[in-house]
């Protein structure tokens, strides 16, 4: 696939209206609002890190608890980058990072190949890092690899700040899809030897 890699996802529940806009072959830039402070935080730097141009607008029932915003943050992200990738034809598709943040080391490993499934491993040492509970962060990167339809393996090896292991976290996701959602100029079809995705 080459041409314009940006898409716009809209959702409108009872619970949430969520706004995401995604340019898979952007610089870096980031203009996030959802009410949660950490949540804005981890999106602004999963842009910066994977140069994407995000731009997520969010609002939702914070008066009951993150949940469903943080959720459908989630779904809208994970289907934009599915439909910014079209067809999947001449992308890397498979990739991985590791990121330190102080003490604490991330390893995310993707595969865009279509089949969604998540497999994670964290231990909090916490129960919320500012307004976002750390038991929704497993919740994000399954949801998100259901949307994008990828297969994402996040593993934090080790750490002991919950604000650190989560940031390397995101970080090494957007390292991670970076390098698998370039385009490479040796492939000219679809990076399967089945000839399909999925």
């Amino acid at each position: 696939m080459t041409g314009n890699r940006t898409t716009t996802v809209e959702r409108k529940t009872g619970e949430t209206s969520v706004h995401v806009t995604l340019n898979l072959d952007g610089r870096g830039r980031a203009d996030v609002h959802t009410g949660i402070g950490f949540y804005d935080h981890m999106w602004t730097l999963f842009a910066s890190h994977g140069l994407f141009d995000l731009t997520i607008r969010a609002e939702g029932d914070l008066d009951v608890d993150e949940h469903h915003t943080v959720e459908d943050v989630a779904i809208c992200v994970g289907q934009a980058i599915h439909q910014a990738l079209g067809d999947r034809g001449g992308i890397v598709r498979t990739a991985h990072a590791y990121v330190p943040m102080d003490e604490s080391l991330a390893r995310v490993v993707v595969d865009l190949g279509g089949r969604p499934y998540a497999v994670f491993h964290a231990e909090w040492h916490t129960p919320r890092i500012g307004g976002l509970s750390t038991d929704l962060i497993f919740h994000i990167f399954e949801t998100l690899a259901i949307h994008a339809r990828m297969n994402l393996h996040a593993h934090v090896l080790y750490g002991r700040n919950d604000h650190h292991q989560a940031e390397a976290l995101f970080k090494a996701l957007a390292r991670a899809l970076d390098a698998a959602t370039r385009l490479d100029p040796r492939r000219e079809d679809i990076p399967s030897t089945k000839g399909m995705l999925v």
